[in-house]
Parts: C-alpha cells; structure tokens; sequence
C-alpha cells in the first residue's frame, strides 16, 4: 500500500506529466499553422510519450493499492516566436519535470518506500535523455540563429524523429 505522501507526489506527477502533453500539442499545433510539419512531427511525438509517462505512474499506483486522483489540467500557452523559444521553453519545462521526478525520489527513500523508488528510476534514466536531446536541438537552433534555408533543413530533420 501506497503511503498518502507517495500517493499525493504521484499523482501530482501524473498531473504534470499530462500537462507536459498538452505543452507538447500546443507547440506541435503552433508549428503546424506556421508550416513548420517536422517541429509539429516531433512535438506531437514527445506530446505522445508524455502521456505515457502518465500511464506508467498512472499504472503503479493502482498496483500499489493507491487511489488515483486526476486533477484539471492547466491549459499552456499556444504560440511561439521562434524555434528556438519553442524548444528553449520545452528544455527548461524538461528541467522542472526532472526536478520534480528527483523529489519524489529522495520522498520514495525517505519514506522507506523501495518499489517506487525502484520505479522512479526509469524516470529518473529517462529525464536524462529527454533533458540531452532537447538541449542539442536549442544548441543547433541557436547556431542557425536567422538562416531559413538552415531552419527549413533542420526542420525537416525534427520531422525524421522516430
């Protein structure tokens, strides 16, 4: 059985997790009204594995014998100047769900609670690659800075995300 804290920090998660999709849409949508399709590809995609990051906390506290809570989900913001501010706010957005995974953590540890910290660690892995490939596309579009040709091409490159 799920502690309440674990439980609450949980569904908190499931909540931001959820809400990193609807981000994710919105950017893709904004990237698709301004003809950008690979940038919309790749956020819908990333939108996509949000919700199952949700899923997946979503699932352990059910077999934990917790009591998931849904919660409203605050509606983002729906247009971007620029790539670049698209994918910086996409990185420091990475940078609060990982800091947000890693209290749960240290919660899960300090609760004595071994199987969610166990299952954070996935998270935890998966915070790293999100947080990495994120900051190599801001990289990229801050060496583009006002090229088309170059934004077009790279654009064309996020749409090749698997």
């Amino acid at each position: 059985m799920l502690k309440e804290k674990i439980q609450d920090a949980l569904n908190l998660q499931i909540n931001k997790e959820l809400f990193s999709a609807y981000l994710y849409q919105s950017m893709s949508a904004d990237f698709a009204a301004k003809n950008f399709d690979g940038a919309a590809g790749w956020m819908a995609k990333q939108a996509g594995e949000e919700v199952e990051h949700a899923q997946r906390i979503y699932k352990h506290i059910i077999e934990r014998g917790g009591k998931v809570v849904l919660k409203a989900i605050d509606a983002p913001k729906t247009s971007w100047k620029s790539h670049l501010d698209a994918f910086e706010e996409a990185y420091a957005h990475e940078q609060m769900v990982t800091d947000s995974i890693n209290k749960i953590v240290d919660l899960a540890q300090a609760e004595k609670d071994h199987a969610t910290a166990s299952f954070l660690q996935w998270f935890v892995d998966e915070q790293v690659e999100e947080e990495d490939q994120t900051s190599a596309i801001v990289e990229k579009l801050k060496m583009i800075k006002d090229a088309p040709g170059a934004l077009f091409m790279f654009d064309a490159h996020l749409g090749r995300r698997e």
